[in-house]
């Protein structure tokens, strides 16, 4: 017994060693100044997604984590607002009920007190049109991956020099990638159940 607690106690302190750093691969070095490679992680691919990947797989996997990133701020945020009870007034179909008459979280999609199939599939068929037909580079005029300006939207974009450009696409990489963590925490919590700070009852 006393072995194993005092192997289990090197074990624990190895994990606070520092990590033995060898010569880093070409296909890591082609990578690791690109924006979203900051610290503390620096550049972070534990799965090796991209040993042995050219620009056009990076682009493709940068495109995912933003449009992934995005999809998770919006369901963190409407999460985090329908359960501090603010809800769309009126009623979501012609029966007469009510939005806030639905449940919170996944128990909205997929529950007794869901709403109908009808309702899903209208959502699903919205968020495919709009990833087909709108939240895309349109007309080529991207700046970068995950630019869908489309020459219509700016908000003061060409205003900024590129440092300030830079640091608010980094923003919303960390912000992307902080609301994936979010919102999974949440939906675990949620089947957990129990209470959570600010979020309330699950």
């Amino acid at each position: 017994m006393k072995l194993a607690v005092l192997a289990a106690l090197f074990g624990s302190a190895a994990a606070f060693a520092p990590a033995q750093t060898g010569k880093a691969t070409t296909a890591l070095n082609a990578f690791e100044s690109e924006l979203g490679a900051q610290a503390p992680l620096g550049f972070f691919d534990p799965l090796g997604l991209l040993d042995d990947a050219d620009q056009e797989r990076f682009d493709r996997l940068r495109y995912v984590e933003i449009k992934h990133g995005r999809i998770a701020q919006l369901a963190f945020l409407g999460n985090i607002i329908t359960r501090a009870g603010v809800h769309l007034p009126g009623n979501i179909d012609y029966a007469g009920d009510s939005f806030d008459s639905f449940p919170n979280g996944w128990a909205a999609i997929s529950g007794p007190d869901a709403i109908p199939g009808a309702g899903l599939a209208q959502i699903v068929a919205f968020i495919g049109a709009l990833e087909l037909g709108v939240m895309k580079d349109v007309t080529g005029e991207a700046e970068f991956v995950g630019d869908f300006r489309n020459g219509a939207l700016d908000f003061g974009w060409d205003s900024f020099d590129e440092e300030t450009k830079l640091s608010k696409r980094a923003i919303e990489l960390n912000n992307g990638r902080a609301a994936m963590m979010g919102i999974l925490g949440l939906m675990v919590h949620e089947q957990l159940g129990g209470e959570l700070p600010i979020v309330g009852q699950m």
